[in-house]
């Protein structure tokens, strides 16, 4: 089973999300609950058509890390 690294964001009265590993699959929900979850179908019926279409599944690579920023002097 593979991990892959799904960035969240906020938008105007909903969320959204997207996998930097698997280009195209995206999701929306009203939650960041209801956004991952909605991911985790999206996830599935991506990888599902890629193996349909003999398309090869790529390894995560990306990552996150959160960076403090300087206070302002």
């Amino acid at each position: 089973m593979k991990q892959f690294l799904v960035v969240i964001e906020q938008g105007q009265g909903n969320h959204s999300a997207y996998v930097p590993d698997l280009p195209g699959c995206v999701a929306t929900g009203r939650t960041p609950e209801e956004t991952l979850q909605a991911m985790r179908e999206a996830i599935t019926l991506h990888l599902q058509g890629m193996r349909e279409d003999g398309l090869p599944i790529p390894e995560p690579c990306s990552r996150a890390e959160y960076v403090l920023a300087p206070e302002p002097v």
